[in-house]
């Protein structure tokens, strides 16, 4: 039978322990990974699934606060702005909202990248005028804002249906979406990464760069400080547009806008990334490859694109399936190696990323459950190597967006913005031993905390419980005298049900903005010092432990 705890800080039922404690059960058995790495995952699996029995599993965790393994960019998680915005120019008005200037505030520091399959079909036609910056940064009246969300719904069923049948067509964008652009990234804080088209090629299939230097001569006269990209997943090329780049045409095509950039005296040392090919699999290696043997020298990182399922036919398992989160380390160890074999040392990004590819899973890639790959990929990322994580998307068509139809906040939002707040750049060691069958429900990673929120030497325990039964932690007594600000994620309604809901809750309250210009304060539980803290079932959470007095973040 179920005993009942005193302590206001343990819980029935499933608990994991970072300590040396003997493992007791009655009449169930469990399994708990050993996982020797830099990062934790750990789960209880009870054999019998009746759940009436209390039980205490034990397990070893190792926490090294000595010194980070590494450091990530200060704009780890970025978010991008489909390309798909602007086949109708007019709703890149939609980025002069009020409402999303104040979602994007909250995400700075971050790029902000324009690009997708689109920008490989779009074509600058200047008009000969422009915005001026008072014109761009006045807000979007309402009555307009409106009009052009309705409007954007049918937008999104046209776009597609073109997606579904790969037939694009060319689009012709003015001085005015790269006014808007500059004006929500210039608002905002963020940094503009601008997308350039790969597909304008010559007749012996180099890239024509007629039209990227007439859209690098407007931005100049303009004073926009930006980066660029070229093209967005060649490895598509020819199924999207019947064009066949290999990699090494590639990188001499990324050398060339290099030495356009070289001639802008406001350009000639902005970021420039790139190839943004998919992930590691078939050719597409062989095009990674060349692009880095003639271009890996210009690019300032290598950028990538990782989607764990496919939206067409992916369901709630995988979402909550550690087997398909951990594809992430295969195909970031195997990209890390390419690019590490030719170019040491040079920095790898997620260009692109989310949960499932071909727009997302309807239903699925825009609530609750939608957070576990989101976060757990943050946490894996980092401790694998990636320096930036850039989220599809803030912005734009599909079903994996951050922001709804009608600009409000969706879960993964709301998991942005506490990540952004709570966690630092410096990775920390975090290792689980236990004798145990390895299983991966319960996943660890440690950073040390954002230091514009907390003092220096706190830590920030991210945490995830993908099991339908809760768990326990137990803090190694490095940090077990420190005081405790829990933030707890879960969703607005209980069980499996909640996996689906759009709305999540922080500590007991959910989450809404309280105006168009204002978010909700966004305040964790202060907790005493104690061996044991709560991870309840399917839930996503952020520990910090304010007086850690950790030296690698002093």
């Amino acid at each position: 039978m179920r005993t009942k705890h005193k302590s206001s800080n343990q819980i029935t039922g499933t608990s994991i322990k970072w300590s040396h404690v003997k493992c007791t059960a009655h009449d169930l058995t469990f399994g708990l990974s050993l996982c020797p790495s830099e990062f934790t995952y750990l789960d209880v699996v009870p054999s019998n699934s009746s759940g009436s029995l209390d039980v205490s599993v034990s397990v070893s965790v190792d926490v090294d606060l000595s010194s980070a393994i590494r450091r990530v960019d200060r704009r780890y998680l970025s978010v991008t702005v489909d390309a798909s915005l602007a086949a109708e120019e007019r709703f890149m008005y939609l980025l002069s909202s009020p409402k999303i200037r104040t979602l994007a505030k909250a995400l700075t520091p971050a790029f902000l990248r324009f690009g997708g399959t689109r920008q490989d079909f779009m074509v600058f036609t200047p008009q000969g005028f422009h915005k001026d910056s008072g014109e761009s940064n006045v807000s979007l009246p309402s009555w307009l804002e409106d009009k052009l969300k309705k409007e954007w719904t049918q937008q999104q069923l046209i776009l597609m249906k073109e997606d579904l049948q790969r037939k694009y067509t060319r689009v012709k964008f003015t001085e005015s979406t790269v006014d808007l652009l500059h004006s929500f990234t210039n608002c905002s804080g963020m940094d503009l990464i601008f997308g350039l088209n790969a597909l304008l090629r010559t007749a012996d299939n180099r890239w024509n760069s007629s039209n990227a230097r007439s859209l690098l001569q407007y931005c100049e006269s303009r004073r926009y400080r930006m980066s660029w990209e070229l093209g967005n997943e060649p490895n598509s090329y020819e199924k999207k547009a019947g064009i066949r780049v290999d990699g090494e045409q590639l990188g001499r095509d990324f050398t060339h806008l290099r030495e356009l950039m070289s001639e802008s005296k406001l350009y000639r040392d902005a970021g420039l990334y790139g190839p943004d090919v998919g992930q590691p699999r078939d050719h597409r290696i062989d095009i990674l490859k060349g692009f880095l043997k003639s271009g890996a020298r210009v690019v300032n990182a290598c950028t990538w694109h990782h989607y764990y399922v496919n939206g067409r036919d992916a369901s709630l398992d995988d979402f909550l399936d550690p087997v398909v989160l951990d594809t992430l380390t295969v195909k970031t160890n195997k990209v890390l190696q390419e690019v590490n074999l030719v170019s040491p040392g040079k920095k790898v990004w997620l260009g692109e990323t989310s949960s499932a590819y071909g727009g997302g899973a309807a239903g699925l890639s825009d609530t609750f459950v939608a957070g576990f790959m989101w976060l757990d990929k943050l946490g894996l990322g980092a401790a694998l190597g990636l320096d930036v994580v850039m989220r599809q998307v803030f912005v734009g068509s599909g079903s994996y967006h951050l922001v709804d139809d009608n600009l409000d906040p969706l879960p993964d939002y709301w998991l942005s913005v506490l990540y952004k707040r709570l966690v630092g750049p410096e990775v920390l060691k975090i290792e689980a031993f236990s004798n145990f069958v390895q299983s991966k429900r319960v996943r660890l990673y440690l950073h040390c905390s954002n230091t514009k929120s907390y003092r220096r030497g706190a830590v920030t325990l991210i945490s995830m419980n993908l099991s339908k039964k809760p768990a326990r932690i137990s803090v190694p007594a490095l940090v077990s005298s420190s005081t405790v600000e829990a933030f707890v994620l879960q969703s607005d309604q209980p069980g499996e049900r909640g996996l689906y809901s759009r709305s999540v809750k922080l500590n007991g309250e959910v989450l809404k903005m309280v105006d168009d210009k204002t978010l909700p304060d966004l305040k964790g539980s202060r907790l005493p010092p104690a061996k044991h803290l709560q991870l309840p079932a399917y839930s996503l959470a952020f520990f910090v432990f304010i007086e850690a007095q950790a030296a690698a973040c002093q």
